[in-house]
């Protein structure tokens, strides 16, 4: 259910209010920002895309209904842009295969994780995290995206259903599919001299 608050803030920004979207701004750049960063595991790539999501959120919110909570639109919008920023670089990285490929260099890719910073994430355990951004990394799309909902940004199965467009079990499927997958992962790593 929405809040009176929110609906006040929501037809705010419908009629252009730059305050209205600076305090939209302050209220959700964090929940942005953790699970595009979650998503993409890239802190220059999160900021890209906290970005591209509000501009989307200020371009948008005229088509915005207020059935779901503005929270769940925005975790929406932030969930498909990193996702698409995802696909975007997997298909910039198989071009740059090809062309490696035809120019007979031997050069390959580097996934780079080992720099990864999570804002949740304590200094003594920076390593075991990128392991565990790693291994997330190599779930499939609906299974990072529920995992990192629900473990990093701790959303309910059903907020993640809604954001998802799923329906509920789907989700417990899929985060029980992402824990078996992470363990089979993990375990490989840990098994590997």
């Amino acid at each position: 259910m929405i809040h009176q608050e929110e609906l006040a803030l929501i037809e705010q920004l419908k009629q252009g209010d730059e305050t209205a979207f600076r305090t939209l701004v302050e209220q959700y750049q964090d929940l942005v920002y953790n699970t595009a960063l979650g998503i993409v595991q890239n802190e220059s790539d999160a900021e890209d895309v906290a970005q591209e999501v509000f501009i989307q959120v200020y371009r948008s919110i005229g088509s915005f209904k207020s059935v779901a909570k503005l929270s769940t639109w925005i975790y929406r919008i932030t969930t498909t842009r990193s996702l698409d920023l995802l696909r975007a670089r997997k298909s910039k990285k198989r071009f740059g295969l090809l062309k490696r490929l035809w120019e007979t260099e031997q050069e390959s890719p580097v996934e780079n994780i080992s720099d990864f910073n999570h804002p949740g994430v304590s200094l003594e355990r920076k390593e075991e995290a990128a392991q565990l951004m790693a291994a997330i990394a190599q779930l499939s799309k609906n299974q990072k995206v529920a995992f990192v909902l629900h473990k990093l940004e701790g959303l309910s199965y059903l907020d993640i259903a809604e954001v998802m467009r799923i329906s509920l079990p789907a989700v417990e499927s899929l985060i029980h599919r992402a824990r078996l997958n992470l363990r089979k992962i993990l375990a490989k790593k840990i098994a590997a001299p």
